[in-house]
């Protein structure tokens, strides 16, 4: 037990890297969001087709755990982020994840470029089902391949 809180602690280094953090809203007028400035900052959408969401992720270190690898958590949201984002529709609520499976066959450190594609598989009423690969951008090198299952009720245009 001793041993596990030792690892969770964090040093004194750490926590004043995360005392000296200011986060401001992304964009005029918006609310202040912590979840949006710390963990999608830097995601660059780079194409979009019908079906189809194309991005570009530099790894940063606020991102990464203490070998310097971007974290897994790091990865499991961006692969919920842009799973939403390929069946987001505008003017209608956000999509509520039902179900994420994620494979990771490798690591990414700070200063990698992820290409992420996330794809629409189908659409049943409103379930959605989404894959999304992370890949480092320089080498090709699969990093991560997600499933993302969402569900949202839009209101009838009837």
């Amino acid at each position: 037990m001793e041993k596990s809180k030792a690892f969770l602690e964090l040093t004194q280094e750490e926590s004043d890297r995360v005392s000296s953090l200011d986060f401001l809203p992304l964009r005029t007028g918006a609310e202040f969001s912590f979840y949006e400035c710390y963990a999608l900052r830097g995601i660059r959408v780079d194409r979009l087709e019908s079906d189809r969401v194309f991005c570009t992720f530099k790894v940063t270190p606020r991102l990464t755990d203490r070998e310097g690898k971007l974290a897994v958590g790091a990865i499991a949201n961006l692969i919920d982020a842009v799973g939403a984002g390929c069946v987001n529709v505008g003017g209608h609520p956000v999509n509520v994840s039902v179900d994420m499976s994620i494979s990771f066959h490798s690591s990414t450190k700070i200063d990698d470029v992820l290409e992420i594609i996330g794809q629409v598989l189908g659409k049943k009423g409103g379930y959605s089902g989404t894959s999304v690969l992370v890949k480092n951008k320089a080498t090709g090198e699969l990093i991560a391949e997600g499933r993302h299952s969402l569900f949202g009720k839009y209101a009838s245009k009837m």
